[in-house]
């Protein structure tokens, strides 16, 4: 795989509390370099992303319902509508993984269905009817069972990704996203996020099903992958 095309398939997750608005500029001037799919910040930063990839080809990306940002029920539908606002035409939703693992699934399906319905109303009232919703169901965390149910419930949402983890956890094992892709209708995507030490682990990600990979190093793979291939040839 050629390093421009991996970088399509990349998301740059910059979520740490502490990013300051330099920061955030940074990460973007470096995927815009290098035509990444997406910058995924927090809601704070999403003004500033949007209007510098206003005209890119990488697209600016909102994280809604971390687990520090206290948004529950509506609010976190409002969140999104806001975001949405600000200009992100991509949103990154985490489910709620402990009504999942206590048993309080409608609780957590009626949670994602109301940011959907709220996204795609809003959007196309402001004409942008293709706002891309991505829904974190913590594989690691739910195990089989529970990630075919939180899949079932992305689907039947209207959601356009089910997603293994954020890009700040560990990288998923490749039967995640295995079990995701299983789990899933044709026309829900699957993306896999996480830590990833190498673009080999990347591209296993992609093979085993992914169509997307969001981490905190997207440019370190780049390098890794740019150089194994100036070696080989």
């Amino acid at each position: 795989m050629r390093p421009e095309e991996l970088a399509k398939t990349l998301d740059h997750t910059v979520l740490d509390g502490s990013t300051s608005e330099e920061d955030v500029v940074q990460a973007v001037e470096e995927a815009r370099e290098s035509h990444l799919a997406a910058v995924l910040t927090r809601p704070e930063h999403t003004p500033v992303v949007a209007e510098m990839l206003r005209g890119y080809d990488v697209k600016a990306a909102a994280a809604i319902g971390l687990a520090d940002d206290g948004l529950t029920g509506p609010a976190k539908a409002e969140a999104a509508v806001a975001a949405v606002a600000d200009g992100a035409v991509e949103l990154e939703v985490l489910m709620d993984t402990e009504c999942m693992l206590r048993g309080d699934v409608l609780v957590a399906r009626d949670d994602i269905v109301r940011v959907v319905r709220a996204v795609r109303g809003s959007g196309a009232n402001a004409g942008r009817a293709d706002v891309i919703v991505k829904v974190v169901v913590e594989s690691h965390r739910l195990g089989e069972k529970l990630t075919r149910l939180a899949c079932k419930i992305v689907a039947d949402a209207g959601a356009d990704f089910a997603q293994t983890c954020i890009g700040t956890d560990p990288a998923p094992a490749v039967r995640e996203v295995e079990l995701m892709r299983d789990a899933l209708p044709e026309a829900v995507a699957v993306s896999a996020a996480g830590c990833f030490d190498t673009a080999d682990g990347v591209i296993e990600m992609i093979s085993a099903g992914a169509a997307r990979v969001g981490t905190t190093n997207p440019h370190d793979l780049l390098r890794q992958l740019a150089e194994a291939n100036a070696a080989a040839q």
